[in-house]
């Protein structure tokens, strides 16, 4: 994990207000547990492992963000990792990490299913055999990448009797979202705006019917671009946000997830402090009631 800035340690360690205030925020965070299927995690930023440029930058990217749910392509990946030397995966600690396997790529509920079953085998590899964890995605749409929902809905039904834990990626359908529950889906994750584009949130009104009506965690994925959009995720009540490109194409990848990981926390906090209300009008900070005339 990152070392503690100092910054951190002198106000730590100068001022015992600070001290009891960041103590409190750390038992919250225990308290405040992002709970998918039967798994629990502290941290509610997934990140991706695509677009890279090198190998450090991806593994750095991890370490900086603070996650423990990464995603990865299977498609992409080597089928024995055991004889493959160069796959960053060799290079991770599986005992903080989590993986979650997507099946990116498939253009049909056929094709995701398959890759679904390669991703828990993967898992295997890794020393999490009982990992059936899959991020379903099923894209038939080639220029604007959108997820087909009826194909997404026919890979869930039959993974979810397999016994997988599905998280299915969708439009920010909130019907949708609703059948996808009632399936027994463990989260659902509507698009922020198109993958990769960097737009931001969209579809911001659809997202928060798709919160308000939801008994599992919403996850917001695809088309964050930057820190302020994913706060925005969870000051709306998002359980937690997905992204890659974000961070795989910035000029310094470990600092934007560095950026990102305090941008999700700061979300997630303000979210359940409650807000203020806002106002058409003026009111003063420092009230003027009874105070006295000069």
């Amino acid at each position: 994990m990152v070392e503690q800035s100092a910054v951190n340690r002198f106000v730590v360690g100068s001022n015992p207000t600070w001290g009891v205030l960041i103590k409190n925020i750390e038992m919250e965070k225990n308290v405040d547990k992002l709970k998918i299927g039967n798994k629990s995690f502290n941290s509610r930023l997934m990140l991706g492992t695509g677009k890279y440029k090198t190998t450090n930058n991806t593994i750095n990217s991890i370490k900086e963000s603070e996650c423990e749910i990464i995603t990865v392509a299977i498609r992409r990946l080597p089928i024995d990792l055991k004889n493959d030397s160069t796959s960053f995966l060799k290079n991770l600690n599986w005992n903080n990490l989590w993986l979650l396997p997507n099946t990116a790529g498939a253009q049909t509920a056929e094709e995701a299913i398959r890759i679904a079953f390669l991703g828990h085998e993967l898992a295997c590899q890794l020393g999490q055999e009982d990992n059936f964890f899959v991020k379903l995605e099923v894209i038939s749409d080639p220029k604007y990448l959108l997820p087909d929902p009826i194909g997404t809905l026919k890979a869930a039904e039959f993974l979810i009797k397999k016994g997988f834990t599905v998280l299915p990626y969708i439009n920010a359908d909130p019907m949708l979202a609703l059948h996808l529950e009632d399936l027994g889906c463990a989260t659902v994750m509507p698009l922020g705006s198109p993958i990769g584009s960097g737009q931001g949130i969209n579809n911001l009104t659809n997202i928060k019917i798709i919160i308000e009506n939801a008994k599992v965690p919403v996850i917001v994925d695809a088309g964050i671009g930057k820190p302020s959009e994913a706060t925005l995720a969870m000051e709306i009540g998002a359980d937690g946000v997905l992204l890659n490109t974000a961070v795989a194409q910035a000029k310094n990848p470990a600092r934007m997830a560095r950026a990102m990981n305090l941008a999700v926390k700061a979300g997630r906090l303000g979210y359940l402090a409650g807000h203020m209300e806002k106002k058409f009008y003026a009111r003063a900070s420092s009230p003027l009631d009874n105070i006295s005339k000069i």
